[in-house]
């Protein structure tokens, strides 16, 4: 694949190594771009509720996962050519989930549709314990628990992410 231009601007940061995997790394809770997912690269003199640690190899192996899973569950193989199209995955209708590192083993996530509600879930480790902490969903959580809660629908986490994790054992060892 060739492209001239980077097409997201100062969206997402063309030279980063999760770009690599497709994985957009964006500096905003918001991202222009309806990516499937990003990963928020938290500078902690901007904001005070994220880590500067970075996804260890195994986590941005998930992070590319999780999208390879979405497109796999809801686009057909010929759009999965014209997603290809560009260096990373983006489409009208999604509703983008942003991943946060909040330090080791402790991620939470957001969709950028939430109007009201904690920021993320869970939410930061600052706020547990007080008035915006999300009782349901208790930090803090391993990447993989933060994607099975995402995959979750009154309480039961989705078959078709089940299967996918049990059909990648190599990203989601047993």
């Amino acid at each position: 694949m060739t492209t001239s231009a980077w097409p997201f601007g100062t969206d997402a940061k063309q030279d980063d190594p999760l770009t690599a995997l497709r994985v957009p790394v964006v500096d905003s809770f918001n991202p222009k771009w309806k990516y499937i997912a990003a990963y928020i690269d938290v500078d902690r003199s901007r904001y005070s509720w994220g880590s500067q640690e970075r996804p260890t190899d195994a986590e941005a192996a998930m992070l590319a996962s999780f999208i390879e899973e979405y497109k796999h569950h809801w686009f057909r193989e010929s759009y999965h050519r014209k997603l290809a199209e560009r260096p990373l995955d983006v489409d009208s209708g999604c509703n983008t989930t942003v991943f946060v590192k909040y330090g080791t083993d402790d991620w939470g996530y957001r969709l950028c549709s939430w109007e009201r509600g904690p920021m993320y879930v869970p939410v930061s480790p600052k706020l547990r314990g007080g008035d915006y902490d999300y009782a349901k969903c208790p930090g803090p959580l391993t990447l993989e628990k933060v994607m099975d809660y995402r995959h979750t629908i009154v309480g039961e986490v989705m078959q078709h992410w089940l299967d996918w994790k049990k059909d990648h054992p190599e990203v989601f060892p047993a």
